[in-house]
């Protein structure tokens, strides 16, 4: 089927808001900036940016992301009350093509135990919130926050009602994952067929994951004629997650004879945006997730194997390389020279300057003469630690541990800031990286706790590279850290430094009030 005899679906990402919203996934500026760039690189339609009323850090986000994007909608997310919208406004008003994203709960549950308002008070106030959106842009898009809870009488009339305000898209959430696909396409039907100025907008669906039907809940309003769908990388999100993004898409793709739709996603990109996401928010994928997991397109048994080697479409619906997977795997080693290095970064999906090819490869020969062969997983992982967008205030210069059973860890430990290094050596913790942890807590002041240490192998092999990565707990707030190193205990190091380096360089951090959610 050619994409004129189909539907365009407008991908609506909001992984730097709602994806944001995960437990731990908080992004800086720069991380933030890094990420739309990739969604800009992927093809999105939107990138709902941020909350700018939540924080100043999301406002400076939202702001800095409109002015640098060209090609998507940037979109900031606003509560129907005036100062929510005005500040929205601000921070995308510079946007090439700005839109504001105004929502207010509509459903029986929130309209008595949340609002204390009536009906009629919703109505009066998602009208004047539109209204008030409209006097700024003429791209405004309304949610009726938890609608698949919603009387659908009432729901009809709400969007009715925010349509003649002033509303271009209307945004069906389902805000606590509660939904079934049928449910779901009943609701898009019921507003097509009954809202008489339905035609004036674009109808989309905002999929949560609680029941493990946000994907199906989104193709299921597609079938039934929603025409944007809003969904995150990975699927990250409050709680459960959202829509996946990558599935998604690749579903419409796929079973484009079905669905008769089409998205303008580079689906080449899927992958190496899936690694990102990642590696910036900490939060990795399990092995088999759909589209971008390792083993999305492993094959082990015999009889899928043979089937695979006879032809390829026995077992596999998609190719790898078109969802960003790259036929070879081991093409490095330590002969490599730098074009070698930029061009595999590239089809990785980094884009590095020339300073920072500098350093990754002095990184990669070091790694280089540690292994025999450089797996792309391995330069991922070198690409991300010697680019990550935390600055390297702390580094670790020199350790050395002693240990074994019934003994207390002996631990002698350098690090570096700017042109001073501090030593320890102390006697302590239950084990080695307990004693290093201790021993970099001494030396930098920063006492935290951990709440969470994950190791993981980053490619194959004994002479395989480490991942570690934390998650601390400093005065409330909580942040991540990264370490990969042939060593896992320098590994542990590197990711406790990194966590540390967030703490003394985005301070104590924290957000003026919780994000909602849509």
């Amino acid at each position: 089927m050619s994409e004129s005899e189909s539907r365009k679906i407008v991908i609506f990402d909001t992984t730097l808001r709602d994806g944001e919203q995960s437990p731990g996934a908080s992004m800086n500026l720069a991380e933030k900036m890094e990420a739309a760039q990739a969604l800009v690189d992927l093809g999105v339609d939107v990138i709902e940016a941020g909350f700018p009323i939540a924080s100043p850090g999301d406002f400076e986000a939202v702001r800095e992301i409109a002015k640098a994007v060209r090609g998507p909608v940037v979109c900031g997310l606003a509560r129907c009350r005036s100062e929510d919208i005005d500040r929205a406004w601000e921070a995308v008003k510079h946007a090439e093509h700005p839109r504001v994203h105004v929502f207010l709960a509509t459903s029986a549950i929130h309209r008595e135990h949340k609002l204390k308002m009536d009906k009629e008070e919703i109505i009066r106030r998602a009208v004047a919130g539109v209204q008030r959106a409209a006097g700024y842009c003429s791209n405004i898009e309304f949610s009726p926050e938890d609608a698949a809870r919603t009387e659908e009488d009432f729901l009809c009339g709400v969007v009715e009602a925010a349509i003649r305000a002033g509303a271009t898209t209307v945004n069906i959430p389902d805000t606590v994952g509660y939904a079934t696909p049928a449910q779901m396409g009943r609701v898009i039907r019921t507003l097509r067929e009954r809202v008489p100025n339905i035609d004036r907008a674009i109808i989309s669906v905002h999929c949560h994951n609680d029941l493990g039907m946000a994907v199906a809940n989104s193709l299921a309003a597609v079938e039934a004629g929603a025409g944007q769908i809003e969904c995150t990388i990975n699927g990250i999100g409050e709680r459960a997650g959202n829509c996946s993004l990558e599935e998604v898409v690749m579903a419409l793709r796929t079973r484009s004879d079905y669905y008769r739709a089409h998205t303008g996603v580079v689906t080449q990109r899927l992958v190496p945006t899936s690694r990102l996401v990642c590696h910036i928010t900490g939060m990795h994928v399990q092995r088999n997730k759909a589209i971008v997991g390792r083993n999305a397109f492993a094959h082990e048994a015999g009889i899928h194997q043979d089937g695979m080697l006879k032809e390829r479409t026995t077992y596999e619906i998609m190719r790898p390389e078109d969802v960003g997977f790259t036929a070879s795997d081991l093409v490095l080693g330590k002969h490599s020279g730098r074009a070698a290095l930029a061009a595999r970064a590239k089809a990785l999906g980094y884009r590095l300057t020339g300073e920072q090819l500098n350093t990754v490869f002095d990184a990669f020969k070091n790694l280089a003469d540690k292994k025999k062969e450089i797996y792309d997983g391995d330069l991922a992982a070198l690409v991300e630690e010697q680019i990550g967008g935390v600055a390297d205030i702390w580094s670790l210069e020199t350790y050395q541990i002693t240990s074994g059973a019934n003994r207390v860890p002996r631990v002698n430990l350098a690090i570096r800031r700017g042109g001073e290094v501090k030593r320890a050596e102390m006697s302590c913790g239950d084990g080695p990286i307990d004693a290093i942890f201790l021993a970099i807590e001494e030396l930098t002041g920063v006492t935290v706790v951990c709440n969470d240490f994950r190791v993981h192998s980053v490619t194959v092999g004994k002479d395989a590279q480490g991942e570690v990565t934390v998650q601390l707990e400093y005065k409330g707030n909580l942040y991540r850290g990264r370490g990969v190193s042939t060593d896992s205990i320098e590994a542990s190091a590197k990711a406790f430094l990194n966590a540390i380096n967030r703490i003394v360089a985005l301070g104590n951090g924290g957000q003026e009030e919780p994000h909602p959610n849509v």
